[in-house]
């Protein structure tokens, strides 16, 4: 695997590859001086030689690599199956009041829906969300990249989870199909949902690009697929208030945006809204009153 060596010349960028990473990766960077051919002056540029950090040139621009890792992002949805998926923040840890917040819907939907939650595998309410999940005794699954937005560092492994529930990927666009697949409906038995907590841009991007699959029916899924917004102190009402100036522009048609997603206060508007969706109970002790009323049967 090579590295790769540019340097931006106004809005355009020379790349070439220029040899093999060395057998000893620590993370180093290192300054190289090399001549920009079209203004003939040299110029610093930064790279990294560690290859957890970069995808080879060759090897990004190959449609073969990256459908082989969409195919072990499906391989890995098909052994745990679909559930909820969680979009959200890597920088507010437990310390942040959304941390615990998170971390509670992740536990209450799990025992509700009873199926996998699926999140980045990262930290932040992403790692909320993980361990609610796992509170509730429910299977959880990621698509971990090797860093995340605020993080100094890159790792392919995740600190707790298992190996063999997650999935380190090079590409996002695998790691975007697998989110989205890992929420797809095929049966009337699926319970699945997108639930977007507070985050940055990473989020955002998740966020649109998801509910733009559902706005033109691109998603893949035969059967309609909840989508939450979690405004947890009014987080996204500046975004909410934008759309709908949206509307006032007309870029956007009148209430399109309202039936495709359900923006949720707190969590228990989320977990009302979900029981309603899926014809379930809505807390805890009517679902222990059916289950009893399952096993005396």
């Amino acid at each position: 695997m090579g590295f790769s060596i540019g340097c931006s010349l106004g809005s355009h960028v020379l790349v070439r590859n220029t040899g093999k990473f060395p057998p000893s990766c620590r993370k180093e960077r290192l300054n190289l001086s090399t001549m920009c051919s079209e203004f003939n002056k040299p110029c610093k540029i930064r790279v990294s030689l560690c290859k957890s950090e970069l995808v080879d040139f060759d090897e990004r621009t190959s449609p073969t690599e990256i459908r082989k890792e969409i195919g072990r992002c499906y391989e890995l949805i098909h052994r745990l199956g679909r559930g909820v998926v969680y979009l959200g923040s890597s920088r507010m840890g437990p310390d942040h009041p959304h941390y615990s917040q998170a971390l509670e819907l992740g536990r209450e939907v799990a025992n509700l829906l009873d199926c996998t939650s699926w999140t980045g595998a990262g930290p932040g309410l992403m790692d909320a969300a993980t361990k609610g999940a796992l509170e509730a005794g429910k299977p959880v699954g990621g698509f971990k990249i090797a860093k995340e937005a605020g993080e100094w560092t890159a790792s392919n492994f995740h600190s707790y989870l298992p190996s063999e529930t997650y999935l380190t990927c090079r590409f996002f666009s695998a790691r975007k199909h697998g989110l989205v697949d890992a929420a797809v409906r095929s049966s009337c038995s699926d319970r699945t949902a997108v639930v977007a907590l507070p985050g940055g841009i990473g989020t955002l991007d998740e966020l649109f690009e998801i509910l733009t699959l559902i706005q033109l029916q691109r998603i893949g899924s035969e059967l309609p697929v909840p989508f939450l917004v979690m405004n947890y102190d009014s987080y996204y009402q500046k975004l909410l208030d934008f759309l709908g100036d949206c509307e006032n522009w007309g870029t956007v048609s009148k209430g399109e945006v309202a039936s495709l997603w359900k923006i949720c206060e707190n969590n228990s508007e989320a977990l009302a809204y979900l029981a309603d969706f899926y014809g379930l109970p809505s807390s805890g002790e009517e679902r222990r009153e059916v289950s009893l009323h399952v096993q005396i049967e």
